[in-house]
């Protein structure tokens, strides 16, 4: 929760900072000469400032939340406990009352540290101690030194004086101490507002392991060939399902019958998800290579085939008809009019589906694959690496917005007039 109200007030304020500093210097392009802009979907460009402000942001709460080393101190969020602290306990046994001290030793989890050796001193209840990990909670057995312990019927009934139950928690320097069903004092150093590094590590942790990866490679493969075997099948899963998806779809636009005879099947495959074929994908291709190109196959088939559909739907019947009374012949019609009118349809077809296989590929990795970004990350995931995971994940992003990228970047050469009548 605390994340994500700093998000919003961060998002918030910079609105507000840009759009003023913005508009106080006059820096306007010419979107805003329009007398209509809301609506008008030319009227809205990204706005550049707030991307970078956006990528911005993450970064630095990832760092925030993780105590980076890369942000001063003093933007860190409050992070665990570490160091020395101590609590009473009092015990009763027979009628009397003992007090003695706990010390705990909270220590970062990647160093070993021994209890501390500590006084007993006098009494039936005896000092204790304990080494407690950073986000780890200890039982301490604080009647295995004293002379009247539990099978003498001594019980522990209050931490620092406070009265304690089993099962009732008590608030201590550094942390709590919460009494156990069977009286057991369980101390839990206080945790902050910082990601566990075995669940989020910080950038630099990040950075400094696709270093060693990129160096090294990971599981007898480097990491460019894992990124290679990845984008490699989404590519060819994909150009199948396109040539097989876009005849199909101008088939289903042009012919009734053909419309008729395949619109259930594509209606009824579309919203299932490509991970639901993976069991039937190998009981049909196996768990080798051939069984991945066809789930991503299907992944785009279907994506390629409505959008080619939808592209020939839209074209204007006004074009037709011209091009008709000007002499113009079916081929011709299709070779000059249709498929240039569908494309911009296709090509949007193709984004989606381009990313529903970037995004699938990490799936169908899962199937038995020796190399590929998914089998890295499921694999690290195994292994609780989760720097690797979390470059896994970032390579993906980067990559399918590479992807992305280029495919409008062909879409602007190829289908200039888009948007244009």
């Amino acid at each position: 929760m605390i994340p994500l109200l700093m998000y919003v007030a961060i998002f918030v304020a910079a609105f507000f900072i840009v759009t003023k500093v913005v508009q106080g210097a006059g820096l306007r392009d010419y979107t805003s000469l329009k007398t209509v802009t809301f609506g008008d979907e030319s009227a809205v460009r990204p706005n550049r400032a707030a991307g970078i402000i956006s990528i911005l942001t993450i970064f630095l709460m990832w760092g925030i939340f993780t105590g980076s080393s890369l942000l001063p101190g003093f933007l860190h969020a409050p992070g665990p406990y570490e160091g020395t602290t101590s609590f009473t306990y009092t015990a009763e046994a027979d009628g009397q009352t003992d007090d003695a001290t706990v010390t705990v030793v909270v220590h970062p989890r990647e160093q070993a540290t021994e209890a501390p050796e500590v006084d007993p001193g006098d009494g039936f209840a005896k000092n204790d101690s304990a080494a407690i990990a950073q986000w780890r909670t200890g039982l301490i057995r604080v009647d295995r030194n004293d002379e009247l312990g539990r099978d003498a019927g001594a019980t522990v009934v209050a931490i620092n004086g406070e009265p304690i139950a089993p099962g009732q928690t008590v608030s201590v320097d550094g942390g709590s101490v919460t009494l156990s069903d069977r009286g057991t004092p369980n101390f839990e150093p206080t945790k902050g507002w910082q990601m566990e590094p075995l669940y989020l590590p910080a950038p630099e942790a990040v950075w400094t392991r696709s270093l060693e990866i990129a160096g090294a490679g990971f599981r007898n493969f480097t990491l460019i060939e894992h990124l290679g075997y990845s984008l490699f099948r989404v590519v060819v899963g994909f150009l199948f399902g396109a040539l097989v998806g876009i005849p199909l779809g101008y088939a289903m636009g042009l012919s009734d019958w053909f419309r008729g005879w395949f619109d259930p099947i594509v209606e009824f495959m579309r919203p299932v998800p490509p991970l639901a074929l993976i069991p039937l994908v190998i009981i049909w291709a196996g768990i080798g290579e051939a069984g991945k190109i066809i789930l991503l196959f299907l992944a785009a088939l279907w994506i390629m085939a409505i959008a080619a559909r939808s592209g020939v739907s839209g074209v204007k019947i006004s074009k037709v008809h011209a091009a008709y009374s000007l002499g113009a012949s079916k081929w011709q019609i299709m070779r000059h009019v249709i498929i240039p009118n569908s494309l911009p349809e296709i090509f949007t077809g193709a984004r989606v589906a381009m990313g529903v296989c970037w995004g699938t590929v990490v799936a169908a990795e899962l199937v038995a694959a020796e190399q590929g970004a998914g089998m890295m990350i499921m694999t690290a995931s195994k292994f609780q690496n989760t720097d690797i995971v979390i470059m896994g994940i970032i390579l993906i992003g980067v990559i399918g917005f590479g992807i992305d990228m280029l495919m409008r970047w062909a879409e602007r050469l190829l289908v200039p007039w888009k948007g244009k009548g």
